[in-house]
């Protein structure tokens, strides 16, 4: 009998292929609609605020969508190919690398600090 998140406990299939097609084509019915959407209240927020906050012109539905796809890229560092920015920096590393790296560049508070070096209170 074959078990696990694919297969059901008489070994039958848990999704069919049609149910997974019918999923990823729902995936990319909903993904266009929710980028018709952020592009849409992007243009209304622009059109809305800015003309009369800096005197800047109306803009439309894909000069929007160049301002999304802008900001994505200067937010977000585009094209990095990691989409999560950095986070998880150094996992998947062994021990002994994380130790050669805390030995040679060490930390802030591992780092004594001369008592004449520090600023004086009061």
């Amino acid at each position: 009998m074959m078990h696990g998140k694919y297969f059901d406990a008489e070994g039958r299939r848990r999704f069919t292929p049609l149910a997974i097609a019918g999923m990823v084509v729902g995936g990319i019915i909903v993904g266009a609609g929710l980028a018709f959407l952020f592009g849409w209240v992007v243009m209304l927020l622009w059109n809305w605020l800015m003309p009369t906050l800096f005197r800047l012109p109306l803009i439309g539905f894909w000069q929007a969508w160049g301002l999304v796809l802008l900001s994505a890229i200067f937010f977000k560092g585009g094209g990095s190919g990691h989409g999560r920015g950095h986070r998880g920096h150094g996992r998947g590393k062994g021990p002994e690398w994380r130790k050669e790296m805390r030995d040679r560049f060490g930390r802030p508070e591992d780092k004594a600090q001369d008592p004449a070096d520090r600023p004086e209170q009061g």
